[in-house]
C-alpha cells in the first residue's frame, strides 16, 4: 500500500524588483513535488512588482507565515535593497533557524550572507557579482549549483531550476525529481552557446562591462552589509550574526 508523503512547506521571500524567473523557476519545481505547500512571503499581502513588468501576489505576510521546511531567497535588484530592510532580514533569520534546508538563487545569496549564513561556507551567485561574496565571508565557488550541508545556492537565474531539481532529488529521491523535470519538459537546447562568461559565443567585452557596472552599483551595498556583519550589529532583534549561532544553526 502506497504511503502518502509528508507535507513539506517551501517558503520563498518575495520582494519588489525580484527577478521573476529566479522565483518562478524553482517554485514550479517545488509545486510539482508530492505534498508540497508553497508560500510566497512579504511584508503584506499586496501585489509585488517584479523586474519583468508584472506583479506577483504574496500568499502570506511575514507575521502569518508558518515555519518553512525549505527557505528560498531569489535574486534581482530587490535583493540588494533587502539588505537594508531589517524586518525582512529578521524574517529570513527566524525562518532559516528552523528550516531543514536554506537556499538561494542568483543574488539572493547576498540576503543570506548579510545575516551571517554564508560565513566560511561554499556558495555561488550570478557571475556578474560572484567575487563580492567574499565580502560576506563566503567561499565563492564557480559552479551552477553549490551545496554546503543544508545550504544550497544556485548561480544566475535559470540555474534556479537546476538547484530545485537537485534539492528535490535530495528530499524525495531521483525518480521523483526526474518526473518533475519530465513534466516541465526541462530539456534546454539554447540556440547560442553564450550562457556563461566563459562560453565560446559570450562577448568578453560585454562580460567585462556588466561586471564593472554591477560592481559600481552593488558593491557599496554589500560593503555596508559586510561592515554590519563584522561589527555584530543585530538584525531587528535577532541574535547578532557574528556570534556564531547563524553558522552553527
Amino acid at each position: 500500500m502506497a504511503t502518502t508523503p509528508p507535507a513539506l512547506r517551501f517558503t520563498t521571500l518575495l520582494f519588489p524588483q525580484v527577478t521573476q524567473l529566479d522565483l518562478t523557476g524553482p517554485t514550479q519545481v517545488f509545486a510539482g513535488l508530492p505534498g508540497a505547500v508553497v508560500d510566497l512571503a512579504w511584508h503584506r499581502r499586496e501585489p509585488v512588482p517584479t523586474d519583468a513588468g508584472f506583479s506577483l501576489l504574496p500568499t502570506v505576510a511575514f507575521e502569518e507565515a508558518e515555519q518553512a521546511d525549505v527557505l528560498m531567497i531569489p535574486g534581482g535588484q530587490g535583493a540588494f535593497d533587502t539588505l537594508e530592510d531589517p524586518v525582512a532580514l529578521d524574517f529570513v533569520w527566524r525562518q532559516a533557524a528552523g528550516a531543514r534546508f536554506v537556499t538561494s538563487v542568483c543574488t539572493g545569496a547576498f540576503v543570506l550572507g548579510v545575516i551571517g549564513l554564508l560565513q566560511g561556507r561554499r556558495a555561488t551567485t550570478h557571475w556578474a557579482v560572484h567575487p563580492l561574496l567574499r565580502h560576506l565571508g563566503a567561499i565563492p565557488v564557480r559552479e551552477r549549483v553549490v551545496r554546503d550541508g543544508e545550504l544550497f545556492t544556485g548561480g544566475g537565474v535559470t540555474s534556479g531550476i537546476d538547484f530545485a531539481l537537485a534539492l528535490a532529488a535530495e528530499i524525495y529521491g531521483a525518480d521523483v525529481a526526474q518526473g518533475v523535470q519530465l513534466a516541465m519538459e526541462y530539456d534546454p537546447q539554447p540556440p547560442f552557446d553564450a550562457g556563461s562568461p566563459g562560453a565560446p559565443e559570450a562577448d568578453p567585452a560585454h562580460v567585462e562591462a556588466v561586471m564593472r557596472s554591477a560592481r559600481h552599483s552593488r558593491e557599496p551595498l554589500v560593503l555596508r552589509a559586510a561592515e554590519r556583519l563584522t561589527s555584530g550589529t543585530e538584525v531587528a532583534g535577532a541574535p547578532g550574526p557574528s556570534d556564531g549561532t547563524a553558522r552553527g544553526r
